[in-house]
């Protein structure tokens, strides 16, 4: 055998915490002790110099391109095997121009038209009806994903304690469903900035067939713009837009939620996050979401008390984030051959594994879902109970 075989093989062994048996070249490999939960074939060997300058870059192009093939359920091997992340290797220094991106708002405007621009029509086949392309809660065991992306959407609005009249601006509003659920069960009046084109086109035009437009606006608008506004919110909102800011700027959007949050306002931010300060996986940068960037949960309420943000509420979605990932990926399945005419086989098995890898990520901890709900100053209005 080849020596580059011997080598590769060494690599894979280190992840033997759950059992599975790997083929390459024709030959099988039992690594972990036990009966196999899945089978890993390689179809070509993967250079080992590729292995340690990323091992999940590595690996997921291989899985792209079909020379790697997972035998079993995608979701469950990776589950298995993600869970042992803090093996993989990441070269930072040969890497930095891809991990570590310019927080420019010509760069970041680019980097996000680069996954939310990819067509309104691509989305629409896996996504609920609602179009929500964040964490759902799942209040009931039965809920659909539509019923679970609206008790996410109820939540959040009553976390915000809403009242006719109130002001709400929704920073990265995407297609609108939570303006159009305030405005027309609360009775406020509310606006959504986002950087995707293809979210504002379709969100200005629901505006309009709803007939909505003297109580919702949607602008194409960076976060870093509302200074300038001249704004004034009663109550803040933003689900899902945090992770595209940059570790660099996490000071400056807090001041920029500043200078549009009226005293004694709330603000809600709902955001993917991890346990510590990390600079996030390659693979996924690379090919996913350019710039993406995972705050801690410390640093965001470490840096609220700069601005007299005051904590009220934090809570994990972390679970619940598991399962709407795998509600997404079955739907998308389920459309697999018309992605697949429309988007290509690559693309198709690597948004298949981005969902499913994605999935194993929260379910392993690896990264997690927070709300923080915050007031800007001290608020005694609010009802003393949690679940108000």
């Amino acid at each position: 055998m080849p020596i580059s075989s011997n080598l590769m093989i060494d690599f894979m062994k280190k992840f033997d915490e759950n059992p599975y048996v790997l083929e390459l070249n024709g030959k099988e490999y039992s690594i972990g002790e036990g009966d196999p939960k899945f089978r890993v074939i390689f179809k070509r060997e993967l250079p080992l110099t590729d292995l340690m300058t990323s091992t999940s870059i590595a690996l997921g192009e291989a899985y792209m391109k079909g020379d790697l093939e997972i035998e079993g359920d995608l979701y469950h091997a990776l589950n298995f095997f993600l869970g042992q992340m803090g093996k993989f290797h990441t070269d930072k220094k040969a890497l930095k121009n891809l991990i570590f991106t310019s927080s420019s708002k010509r760069n970041q405007k680019k980097e996000v038209s680069s996954h939310y621009d990819i067509g309104n029509e691509f989305y629409k086949l896996w996504l609920d009806e609602s179009l929500s392309y964040s964490c759902a809660y799942f209040m009931n065991e039965q809920d659909s994903l539509l019923e679970a992306q609206n008790n996410k959407i109820d939540r959040i609005l009553k976390k915000l304690y809403l009242k006719p009249g109130m002001e709400l601006l929704d920073i990265g509003c995407g297609w609108g469903s939570l303006l159009l659920r305030a405005v027309k069960e609360y009775g406020v009046t509310g606006k959504g900035i986002t950087l995707s084109q293809e979210q504002y086109n379709s969100f200005k035009e629901r505006i309009e067939e709803e007939g909505l437009a003297d109580k919702l606006a949607v602008e194409l608008l960076d976060y870093r713009e509302l200074p300038k506004q001249e704004w004034a919110f009663d109550r803040v909102v933003s689900v899902g837009m945090l992770e595209h800011v940059g570790r660099d700027n996490y000071d400056k959007f807090l001041e920029c939620v500043d200078s549009v949050l009226k005293p004694q306002g709330l603000f809600l931010l709902h955001y993917i996050s991890a346990l510590k300060e990390y600079p996030g996986d390659a693979w996924i940068k690379k090919y996913i979401f350019p710039g993406g960037m995972v705050p801690s949960l410390r640093e965001i309420i470490n840096l609220c008390s700069d601005y007299k943000f005051y904590t009220i509420d934090v809570e994990s979605l972390r679970r619940h984030y598991n399962r709407t990932l795998l509600c997404w990926d079955k739907n998308f399945n389920e459309h697999r051959e018309e992605i697949e005419k429309m988007m290509g086989t690559e693309f198709t098995r690597m948004w298949d594994l981005y969902l499913c890898a994605c999935a194993a990520t929260f379910n392993n901890g690896i990264i997690d879902l927070h709300q923080i709900l915050i007031s800007k100053g001290i608020n005694n209005e609010l009802p003393m109970t949690r679940w108000y």
